[in-house]
């Protein structure tokens, strides 16, 4: 896998790193939503949550947390976004794994609110969906 990632990993372009581990490295995006969004990012590279090490992404998360809260204090956010895009289809566009943290502001706008529905709406049995999920869920353990 060669992406713009293992080239920032690499040193081969330039990034803002302000974290990096034996298992991630973390920086500045480089067109954030606000001053201050970093990527935390594995480096050694799976494409995403589907295929990643449970280990890994853990520790990507403890990242994310320790980000979040160093951006509360520095570019003092109301709030912080994590998001992770896995697939084509939910937005991923470097398909190599990373976490987004996002500082957020009382009224920024920067992100529409999801569009919610009940399984009414949908067609979907609730219940049966439920057992399915935790059927599939016990088979994979």
């Amino acid at each position: 896998m060669d992406s713009i990632f293992i080239k920032i990993i690499n040193r081969e372009v330039p990034a803002t790193i302000v974290y990096e581990d034996e298992l991630v490295v973390a920086f500045l995006d480089a067109s954030p939503v606000h001053p201050g969004h970093t990527l935390v990012v594995p480096k050694e590279p799976f494409v995403n949550m589907f295929d990643g090490d449970p280990e890994t992404l853990a520790h990507m998360v403890k990242v994310a947390q320790r980000l979040a809260q160093a951006l509360q204090v520095v570019v003092k956010a109301d709030g912080i976004n994590l998001h992770m895009n896995n697939g084509a289809a939910a937005g991923q566009e470097v398909f190599h794994a990373h976490m987004h943290v996002v500082p957020r502001y009382e009224g920024d706008k920067s992100y529409q609110k999801p569009r919610k529905q009940s399984y009414d709406d949908t067609g979907v049995d609730a219940q049966a969906l439920g057992a399915q999920l935790s059927a599939q869920l016990a088979g994979t353990e």
